[in-house]
């Protein structure tokens, strides 16, 4: 059975920082491709952030970029995103999700997804 379970949300300051944790289990993690995605209430679900099965390619949405940096750690089959110097407009329910389709950032191509964790930021 695949299975992904996100951990890490809660509700922080502006300003502040959150890691996420994605833990991977069954066949999911040998999917070479991991990601981020964040759906916002009455917004669509968005991506947010990639990285390849080494680790060495990551990829971000403009409006992350600089300040959330994704990684991985193999061994432990966990994918984690580091938020820093949060916004309100970061609130939403971050979900992890995996895919064999190298590069995507299309929702439609990743076959397996957690159930989300979810971030508040106040201003």
């Amino acid at each position: 059975q695949v299975l992904l379970v996100e951990s890490g949300g809660g509700l922080v300051q502006a300003g502040d920082s959150l890691r996420l944790s994605c833990e991977a289990s069954g066949l999911t993690f040998s999917r070479p491709f991991m990601g981020w995605f964040r759906q916002a209430r009455g917004k669509e679900r968005e991506f947010v952030a990639s990285i390849t099965r080494n680790g060495l390619i990551t990829d971000y949405s403009d409006s992350v970029k600089g300040r959330f940096t994704i990684s991985r750690d193999n061994a432990k089959n966990t994918v984690y995103l580091q938020m820093d110097s949060l916004k309100p407009e970061d609130t939403a329910v971050y979900y992890c999700a995996a895919t064999f389709h190298y590069g995507s950032k299309n929702q439609a191509d990743f076959d397996s997804w957690g159930r989300g964790t979810q971030v508040t930021v106040s201003s």
